[in-house]
């Protein structure tokens, strides 16, 4: 049974989505841009069917109890601090993470900031931080795929644009590959005075304050070959920044939306995952995975 959580903390009330034996293993699933928690309810029926305790909140500027005005108030700093509280107030010492698009980077950021607190990492979409750097300086296709991320900078043309014409623009950024209901409710939600400001001030926010390392816990990178924003160079060299067992699966055919469009697919490798490394469906142990696995 999905039930609606609101979880507060130093930062505000951020809005979930829960779900699974509140004894399960604890597993938090981090949506991206421009979608909220309710992007993963394919991956929430199946984790909580199988006994996993799983979070999906609405991450900072998509949680109106968390909107803060400033772009610097999104820093990845920030957003970091945001899964300690998080997962802090849910009593977790130890969790399972989850990332697609912009939760896939925060994913990226925890696990190297938090390795004691992060059991095992799965990112969908988004490259390592460090790969993607190398390749937007080496790689004119991914320089050309992240273009996006500068122009969306311009405030308020963008928001303008997207909500422009009933949202047709956003609308379109789901390139029919997102379900009609989920689609509507996510431009009804970012419609919403100051939501789509606050949600493209994860772009404004500016670089990282310092930068990530090697990734040393069991982490599977999920990436499909449709993907529009991500190419294969970075999808490839995410490899060399992870020091701890490792496993890439490239879905082909298959868009950047992932976790909607490919979701049996995805659940299967998530829970593979999961089984591997600590015990399945109950509460925290630390990985035991070796790292011939890799």
């Amino acid at each position: 049974m999905v039930t609606e959580l609101s979880i507060s903390t130093a930062a505000g009330v951020f809005d979930a989505i829960v779900a699974g034996p509140p004894e399960g293993r604890p597993v938090l699933l981090l949506h991206g841009f421009p979608q909220t928690g309710l992007a993963w309810r394919r991956q929430i029926a199946a984790l909580a069917t199988h006994g996993y305790r799983v979070v999906a909140p609405d991450q900072r500027g998509y949680s109106p109890g968390v909107r803060p005005e400033r772009p610097e108030d999104y820093r990845i700093g920030a957003l970091v601090d945001d899964v300690l509280a998080i997962t802090e107030e849910l009593g977790w010492s130890s969790f399972d993470l989850v990332g697609h698009d912009w939760g896939g980077a925060v994913a990226w950021w925890t696990a190297d900031a938090h390795p004691g607190r992060v059991r095992t990492l799965t990112v969908v979409s988004t490259p390592h931080p460090g790969a993607l750097a190398t390749t937007l300086r080496t790689d004119q296709d991914q320089r050309e795929r992240s273009r996006y991320m500068i122009d969306w900078r311009e405030a308020p043309a963008t928001e303008e644009h997207m909500l422009a014409d009933d949202a047709a623009a956003l609308r379109a950024s789901y390139a029919g590959k997102v379900p009609q209901d989920s689609a509507e409710a996510y431009v009804r939600h970012l419609s919403r005075p100051g939501a789509l400001t606050a949600a493209l001030n994860w772009y404004r926010a500016g670089r990282p304050d310092g930068a990530i390392g090697v990734i040393d816990v069991p982490t599977l990178y999920v990436w499909s070959t449709e993907d529009s924003a991500f190419g294969p160079a970075a999808a490839q060299e995410t490899g060399q920044w992870v020091g701890g067992p490792y496993r890439f699966e490239t879905l082909q055919g298959v868009s950047h939306w992932v976790p909607e469009e490919a979701p049996e697919t995805l659940n299967l490798l998530l829970l593979e995952h999961l089984r591997a490394h600590g015990d399945y469906g109950t509460t925290a142990k630390s990985p035991t995975a070796d790292s011939q696995n890799r």
